[in-house]
């Protein structure tokens, strides 16, 4: 039976608890950007502080987080980027998305994401661009998302080597400004099967518009689960016009992308 915590759940099921929960005080001090003391992150993790304290001071040594002995305070520190610049460098989806991810937010005048996919636990952001315009939707290279919330859970759900019906839980625990039936997603799911594109218009965030293609690193004609998604996310009204021509765009897009990758 899966707790109410989260990291619990994931240190029960980890063949390494002391990385589990190392990666779960990393992940916190990277989204609250701000330093934290050992109390609050205990806290918020829901660990006993001696436990927080001692993970910190691994960290610490390892030069992940640093400590301010004069807040007694902990943040990240330069070893991530270190670690992150190293990971960049390797992925070639990034410098091959970049160039669409560029072209469609200029064209279309909205945000394009680049995602990669964690199977059905999460997606993170990996590349991101926007269009000139003075509004602007965006996010922050690195964020975690849910990985059947919006229009790319429904490229996720699409594609992956389970039943749909399977699906309800997570499904269900997913949450959304105005969240779509069951049924209508379930029927969204397909249409994305079917036309390699998927579209959230307003359920996610409402009045926010966010259309989502696959991506996968063996090639456009491989079976199985994506590894990445190109993402386009604009206001709903102003989208309306151009839906079409940005799904078009998005799909082809990742089409080639697929075929970059596999080449």
């Amino acid at each position: 039976m899966s707790s109410a915590d989260p990291l619990e759940d994931a240190v029960r099921a980890s063949k390494a608890p002391a990385i589990a929960r190392a990666a779960a005080v990393l992940r916190l001090l990277g989204k609250r950007g701000s330093p934290m003391g050992v109390q609050a992150i205990a806290r918020e993790l829901g660990l006993v502080p001696s436990t927080c304290l001692y993970v910190l001071r691994a960290l610490v040594a390892e030069e992940l987080v640093a400590f301010d002995p004069d807040t007694k305070r902990y943040a990240l520190d330069a070893g991530v980027l270190t670690l992150a610049r190293a990971w960049l460098k390797r992925d070639q989806f990034n410098d091959l998305a970049q160039g669409p991810l560029d072209r469609i937010a200029r064209e279309f005048g909205l945000t394009t994401l680049g995602v990669q996919i964690f199977g059905l636990d999460h997606i993170i952001v990996t590349a991101m661009s926007q269009s000139s315009q003075n509004f602007q939707l965006s996010t922050q290279i690195g964020s975690r998302f849910p990985a059947l919330v919006s229009a790319t859970g429904r490229c996720i759900a699409a594609f992956c080597d389970q039943d749909i019906a399977d699906l309800r839980p997570r499904f269900d625990s997913l949450r959304w400004d105005e969240a779509p039936s069951w049924a209508d997603w379930c029927a969204q799911v397909c249409e994305a099967r079917e036309t390699g594109v998927a579209v959230d218009a307003g359920h996610y965030i409402s009045g926010v518009t966010v259309v989502a293609a696959p991506v996968w690193k063996n090639g456009a004609d491989a079976t199985g689960a994506p590894s990445h998604a190109l993402v386009a996310i604009g206001i709903g009204a102003a989208l309306r016009g151009e839906l079409e021509g940005l799904k078009q765009a998005l799909a082809g897009a990742a089409r080639s992308l697929s075929e970059q990758l596999a080449g």
